[in-house]
């Protein structure tokens, strides 16, 4: 089990450095009337779109919190665990979604494949109550390729508030199917047994 001391340590040694140049970042932090710990996936923006967002160089992509994060950590830990530096180290970035690791506040590296899923994740389960539907959704997204995650991010961030909003609800539609289906529970025991 990973000690508080032991988290800062690999922290300042590893990770610190790293976020500089992430593409993507994973916040663990807290905010004002939400109960902590809350989990944030932001993703560094071109300069250009930096300018046009009075020099911020994040956007954030989504969020999760409360049942859905603690239904979801398993899954999140498994998304995170296959990151590697530059040098092909791998950042264990999955250390810090542990119930000691959710206690810091920290901003984590994330590489290009672990953040889109990420992002995608914590976008499209906001406003999902259903949370056998989240779950669906989230193990579907882990299956999706580097490339693939990419794609689908770019098409629910970058075409406009509608086009944006339409490709949200299309591709929950795609991954979680509809409230009440049936077939969304046999598809998550059949995921689940693999």
């Amino acid at each position: 089990m990973a000690t508080k001391a032991s988290l800062q340590d690999h922290y300042d040694r590893q990770l610190k450095g790293l976020v500089k140049s992430a593409p993507f970042v994973l916040r663990i932090t807290e905010w004002k009337d939400q109960p902590p710990p809350i989990l944030v996936v932001k993703e560094r923006v071109s300069r250009d779109e930096a300018e046009q967002r009075r020099g911020e160089n994040w956007v954030e992509r989504g969020f999760v919190k409360g049942e859905t994060l603690r239904r979801l950590l398993p899954l999140l830990k498994k998304a995170c665990s296959s990151g590697v530096d530059a040098s092909g180290v791998p950042t264990q970035v999955d250390r810090f979604l542990t119930q000691e690791g959710l206690r810091q506040r920290v901003t984590l590296p994330l590489d290009e494949e672990a953040g889109a899923k990420l992002a995608l994740i914590f976008r499209l389960q906001e406003r999902l109550p259903d949370a056998e539907r989240v779950e669906l959704l989230t193990r579907r997204v882990l299956l999706f390729s580097r490339e693939e995650a990419l794609y689908w991010l770019s098409r629910i961030t970058d075409f406009g508030p509608d086009a944006n909003r339409w490709a949200v609800s299309g591709l929950r539609l795609f991954l979680a199917g509809q409230p009440n289906d049936e077939g969304v529970v046999r598809m998550l025991d059949a995921m689940r047994s693999k």
